[in-house]
């Protein structure tokens, strides 16, 4: 069956690629030191043959490298393997940058290790990430500041993660728009380990396919295959592009594109978010006839989906529904998902233990961004979401002063709620997640 045979019209979220735009000036989110207008014209206009030749002087520029480093600093992070952190390396930042525009000019530079931890995932699970030294993030960021915009003119609409301009938000409004429109059949697919099983010559073949620098592509390949550190042990990754690296987003990206490419010729509503991604359609037909060539698609690009996480089912049906960047959708209404909540509960509890010291303002105070945070994503949540946190949040800080008072820290009563109300915790500035759901249904 040809792909184009499966759907006859085309809906909003699966529009073709847009051309950059004709003004060099809106692409504001670029670094100007590197994309001057002139290559913005050229971005927009199309280079001889395709292929972009002589980026490496722009990734190794004393600008570029700057710009890189400050973007590093505001993240912070941690050191890497030579335990050089960005307050070392702040110091010394015009020596070091110096350094690198010299090993980059020279060929001399090499990527050091990946210093690897683990870092929690739920259910007593972790998830392995590389650190990268501030050194090598420096470079790889100042190497994404020249390859981005290259690959964002081919990325399409339908993909939102790691993309500037694009958010959760955004593709959670094309799935609310799709599941109104009646495309209520969801093909919720699950690649599995997909940033650890990436085969890299397919990969690094799709970047040549824009990029013909060969010292470019040398920096490329570099990290792709840089070395992993954890403990004594040292080791060589076979496949994949290492989670936590400063590329790894866009490369992930660049992977998945031709998906997102197939999809849109599908013609049905389909959304992703670096590697979650959903396809909805009318009849259970069509889904399974879209899962059969995702599948095909994934199997063809040394890929897996995950057994027991890849399905087909009627969302509008209770337990038949699916779960997607935090909520989950089912029978109608949109909630946050359960995952989502044992999070937010895990950060609380990490500010709230019964022994915590500190004055109540203070501890209020480290509360507040999460909650704040936490519901400018989860606004649109059923309200008995927030009601449920407030309660919790609260209970966490009554346990603490009752230890306090020399009182067990779990019994919940009467007395405590007399002692201090909802009220008392308001007037020392607790942010209150039922209240700010009220305000902004008025708002709107």
């Amino acid at each position: 069956m040809q792909r184009t045979d499966i759907a006859s019209s085309t809906v909003r979220a699966t529009a073709r690629p847009e051309a950059p735009p004709e003004d060099p000036r809106q692409w504001t989110w670029v670094e100007a030191s590197v994309w001057t207008d002139r290559l913005l014209a050229a971005l927009g206009n199309g280079v001889r043959g395709g292929k972009w030749h002589s980026l490496i002087d722009k990734v190794y520029a004393p600008s570029t490298l700057w710009a890189a480093w400050e973007r590093v600093a505001a993240n912070q992070g941690a050191a890497g393997v030579d335990r050089i952190s960005i307050e070392r390396f702040e110091a010394k930042a015009a020596l070091y940058l110096a350094e690198l525009t010299g090993a980059l000019q020279d060929g001399s530079y090499r990527p050091e290790p990946l210093r690897r931890v683990q870092i929690p995932k739920g259910k007593g699970q972790t998830r392995p990430l590389g650190i990268a030294t501030v050194k090598d993030r420096v470079v790889q960021t100042a190497l994404k500041l020249v390859l981005e915009p290259i690959f964002e003119k081919e990325f399409l609409p339908v993909s939102f993660g790691f993309r500037p301009g694009r958010g959760c938000k955004d593709a959670l409004r094309i799935v609310d728009q799709a599941l109104k429109d009646g495309y209520t059949w969801v093909v919720d697919a699950d690649l599995q380990s997909y940033f650890d099983t990436i085969p890299r010559q397919p990969l690094v073949a799709l970047v040549k396919d824009k990029v013909s620098d060969g010292r470019v592509m040398d920096l490329v390949e570099r990290f792709l295959e840089q070395d992993v550190m954890e403990g004594m042990k040292r080791w060589t990754p076979v496949a994949g592009t290492p989670q936590g690296s400063v590329i790894s987003p866009l490369m992930s990206n660049v992977y998945l594109n031709d998906l997102d490419r197939l999809m849109s010729e599908v013609g049905y509503p389909y959304v992703r978010f670096a590697d979650d991604f959903v396809a909805l359609c009318r009849t259970q037909q069509e889904a399974e006839t879209v899962l059969a060539m995702i599948q095909a698609w994934v199997a063809q690009r040394g890929l897996r989906l995950h057994p027991d996480k890849t399905r087909v089912g009627h969302c509008m049906e209770k337990g038949q529904g699916f779960e997607f960047l935090g909520y989950r959708f089912e029978a109608g209404r949109r909630w946050v998902r359960s995952k989502s909540l044992r999070a937010l509960r895990d950060k609380i509890r990490d500010k709230t233990g019964r022994t915590r010291s500190g004055r109540l303002e203070t501890i209020i105070s480290e509360l507040n961004p999460i909650l704040k945070g936490w519901f400018g994503y989860f606004k649109q949540a059923h309200r008995t979401s927030f009601r449920d946190v407030d309660g919790f949040v609260r209970r966490r800080l009554r346990a603490i002063l009752r230890k306090r008072e020399k009182r067990s820290g779990f019994a919940r009563t009467a007395r405590d709620h007399r002692r201090w109300p909802n009220a008392f915790f308001a007037e020392h500035g607790l942010f209150t997640l039922h209240e700010a759901y009220v305000l902004a249904s008025q708002s709107r």
